[in-house]
């Protein structure tokens, strides 16, 4: 079943494919020793490319010994980098940005997911009865968010000023996604912020009903997830960063090969430890392996116009040099 429909797979496909062989041709001959990398990620399928790298190889022909670890809370993933019990990590942009803007010296070696017009995994879902239909109706609201500052948060409160309603309008909940069901149903919020296998069960099991898919109004092709390392780290690993590059963009060409989609689902059955039924219906977000400094402006744009961020880094900089 082919449910990936990225901006177009074809454009796509061609441009992942050229930028792997084209990067791919030198790093074999080169690179002999192994570097280790605990990767840190969440559950949701921005992190196809790094599933399908460690479980094809594609990192280990680089030189590099990758194990994805799952970390429930994403907004947690600098702070364990930060530490050094984690080489690196993917966090979301919002998240990556507020942590380098508070201090921390990390830099962007690539890209997971991206925002799509087709991608409906991630939505505002409304419990049942509540006529939740549009921005208009969330005024004087409570809306569940999986954080606040949050990519989602953040994302969602664009929405509603591209249709006009000012966020401070509406009431935001912070509600961590595996609560946003019960919360729902017990009343406690009138709407939830939410994606993936949690907006399936919630309106699958009754509870709510999708009330718009918001990111689909968004630009498209902005990254959802960033792989991102300590600057110090990246600067003495580059060959690792290279070969993380590679790879990613090599897994960004398998990802987007429909003769490829029954192996990759069962990456995301693996890694996000969802049952079949679930994985086979579920959508995978488009790749966008290479992030340029304009796309993360574009994020801390946002930011700082929602009054989450009091100045803006130098976006060139953030990105990793290898």
């Amino acid at each position: 079943m082919d449910t990936l429909n990225p901006l177009t797979r074809r454009a796509a496909l061609a441009r992942a494919t050229a930028i792997a062989g084209a990067l791919a041709a030198p790093a074999f001959a080169t690179r002999a020793a192994t570097t280790k990398i605990t990767y840190g990620y969440s559950a949701v399928s921005d992190f196809a490319t790094v599933f399908i790298a460690a479980d094809e190889g594609l990192f280990a022909r680089r030189g590099l010994e990758v194990e994805p670890r799952f970390i429930p809370i994403n907004s947690t993933i600098p702070a364990a980098i930060q530490a050094g019990s984690l080489q690196m990590g993917g966090p979301t942009p919002t998240g990556y940005l507020q942590a380098v803007l508070g201090g921390l010296d990390h830099v962007v070696v690539g890209g997971g997911g991206v925002l799509s017009k087709t991608y409906t995994e991630l939505g505002l879902v409304a419990r049942a009865g509540a006529g939740i239909r549009s921005a208009q109706d969330c005024v004087g609201k409570k809306i569940g968010v999986p954080g606040i500052g949050a990519l989602l948060h953040v994302a969602f409160r664009q929405w509603l000023k591209l249709n006009g309603i000012d966020a401070n309008s509406v009431s935001f909940v912070e509600s961590p996604f595996p609560q946003h069901a019960d919360m729902l149903r017990g009343g406690a919020i009138d709407a939830v912020v939410t994606g993936g296998p949690f907006m399936t069960r919630i309106v699958d099991g009754g509870g709510g009903y999708v009330a718009s898919y918001f990111t689909t109004f968004l630009p498209e092709g902005y990254p959802t997830v960033l792989h991102v390392a300590r600057r110090d780290w990246a600067a003495a690993n580059a060959a690792a960063v290279r070969g993380f590059r590679e790879a990613i963009n090599e897994a960004a060409a398998f990802l987007l090969q429909p003769k490829n989609d029954v192996r990759v689902r069962e990456l995301m059955a693996k890694y996000l430890k969802l049952p079949a039924p679930a994985v086979a219906k579920m959508q995978i977000s488009p790749p966008g392996p290479i992030v340029t400094a304009k796309q993360l402006q574009w994020w801390g744009t946002l930011l700082r116009e929602q009054g989450l961020a009091s100045t803006q880094p130098n976006y060139a900089e953030l990105i990793a040099k290898a």
